[in-house]
């Protein structure tokens, strides 16, 4: 008993003081990208989506619910959903605008998710090659919707009489004073690090532990001949595992393996490979009932198999290069 409590008290000592340092990273990097949505810097990144839709053949103002999704996902949406349904977008077109929509919703998750959380837990140089990884694999897709624009849309698809039905007005003017932004800010930083942290020491206590008294690679050598051909280690079998289920607790994983097991293209192979699995868990968890809610049962499928086939493809792609052996 007194071998298993030291053994708790040695895995805690390990763990603290680099959980103690991911979590300082995370509350600083959260709430600094809170402050930055406050204040409204997201909104200059999105005020390039002007210069996306026409190309696409779509109106300027669908640029607004572009823009509307780099600060919140649900209205970006529920604004395209208006155009639909005011028939000022057809089907066709409102698939091209939710596919060009893809790179401005990432855009909100880079500064409240994969910098601030991601890029701690990873290190600087393998968060930040893996965030670069999904920024490319997001603007690829938005690239993909603007081109499908151009080609399958036409002045047919879109009934620009219908703009007098709608408010094309955008977000509501923000008049709240700075000090009144920074509290907010501070707030939603409170509530997502409550989230995350506890989250967090859970599993990092786990992984280290499960390390340093396991043969992970025992574990996980039946895995070989797949991995082996993708080039990736075996350890790279829990990391898809974990990343399936949890994102976080993922990466969490990735980074207690041990050192040199990784490359930082097989780090962020794996960590995408357990993305491509993950569609399957987040479909149903995420994407069904926020889709269905927003535009139907009929209408959201369309979507989400729109959304799901195009991220299998550039994601897939992006493996591909990153575990070419060519360079």
């Amino acid at each position: 008993m007194q071998s298993v409590a030291a053994e708790l008290v040695a895995l805690l000592a390990e763990v603290a003081p680099r959980l103690a340092r991911i979590a300082a990273f995370i509350a600083v990097g959260v709430f600094a990208a809170n402050v930055a949505v406050a204040f409204g810097l997201i909104r200059y990144v999105a005020g390039l989506a002007g210069w996306l839709t026409r190309p696409a053949n779509l109106p300027d103002e669908v640029g607004t619910a572009i823009l509307t999704t780099a600060a919140s996902t649900t209205a970006g949406y529920a604004t395209l959903a208006e155009y639909r349904e005011s028939g000022l977008l057809d089907d066709r077109a409102t698939l091209v605008a939710v596919t060009i929509n893809t790179f401005f919703g990432f855009v909100q998750h880079v500064f409240t998710y994969y910098v601030p959380v991601m890029i701690p837990i990873l290190g600087a140089k393998t968060g930040t090659v893996y965030v670069s990884a999904r920024a490319g694999i997001a603007l690829a897709i938005t690239v993909t919707g603007v081109l499908a624009g151009g080609v399958l849309l036409s002045e047919r698809n879109v009934d620009r009489s219908a703009l007098a039905e709608v408010d094309a007005s955008g977000p509501d003017a923000d008049d709240r004073t700075s000090r009144e932004r920074v509290r907010e800010a501070g707030e939603k930083s409170w509530s997502t690090l409550r989230r995350i942290v506890p989250r967090l020491a859970v599993v990092y206590t786990l992984v280290i532990g499960l390390i340093n008294n396991v043969d992970v690679e025992a574990l996980t050598s039946v895995a070989e001949p797949i991995t082996g051909v993708l080039g990736l280690p075996g350890a790279a079998v829990p990391v898809i595992a974990v990343y399936t289920l949890d994102t976080t607790a993922g990466a969490v994983t990735l980074a207690g393996a041990a050192e040199g097991t990784f490359t930082v293209r097989t780090a962020v192979a794996s960590l995408l490979i357990g993305g491509i699995l993950s569609f399957a868990v987040s479909t149903f968890r995420r994407s069904i009932p926020f889709q269905y809610g927003i535009w139907g049962a009929e209408f959201g499928t369309k979507v989400i198999a729109v959304n799901t086939a195009l991220k299998l493809v550039f994601i897939s792609i992006t493996v591909g290069l990153l575990l070419a052996p060519v360079w």
